[in-house]
């Protein structure tokens, strides 16, 4: 089976090479970005402004390959690709709840954001705290350590694709 999505729109951010970048929204607390939205979809962002945080949904297009198993930016132990966030996916997907600061005509502007310039925006959902906070009573090996997503920077473990990847 195949699936294909289109961009609603892209991100543009301050963050121009994925080395070095926040890893979670939680560690760009006050870098502000935008994501315009292409024109076709616009009329889609209408209300948004009612909202305090979205849901963003992003495609990693400058993650090449996937591994199943990765040494996740938090941790020194290798990790199956679902019990982490790292980017090198089965389906290179991002998530990321961000504060919504405003709306321009060509899109939002957004605070907290974590995300590659130029990356495709794949679609926005408000967040409704009664909808998506849950009380967790246990996070699995990220016990003692998601806290340190405030100051982790990526380092190039899962950096954007080098020209012999993509066999150009």
């Amino acid at each position: 089976m195949q699936i294909t999505y289109r961009p609603i729109g892209f991100f543009h951010t301050p963050h121009k090479t994925t080395t070095g970048m926040p890893i979670q929204p939680s560690g760009a607390q006050g870098v502000k970005g935008t994501i315009n939205i292409l024109p076709e979809f616009r009329e889609g962002i209408r209300d948004i402004e009612g909202f305090s945080h979205l849901i963003i949904l992003y495609h990693l297009h400058e993650i090449c390959g996937q591994e199943l198993t990765v040494i996740p930016f938090l941790d020194q132990t290798p990790h199956g690709i679902f019990a982490t966030r790292s980017p090198k996916r089965p389906n290179p997907l991002g998530l990321s709840v961000m504060a919504l600061c405003g709306v321009s005509d060509e899109g939002i502007i957004l605070n907290n954001v974590d995300v590659l310039d130029g990356t495709p925006v794949l679609d926005i959902k408000p967040y409704v705290p009664d909808f998506d906070v849950w009380p967790a009573d246990r996070v699995g090996w990220f016990e003692g350590k998601s806290g340190n997503a405030t100051t982790k920077r990526s380092d190039d473990r899962f950096s954007a694709c080098t020209l012999k990847e993509t066999g150009s």
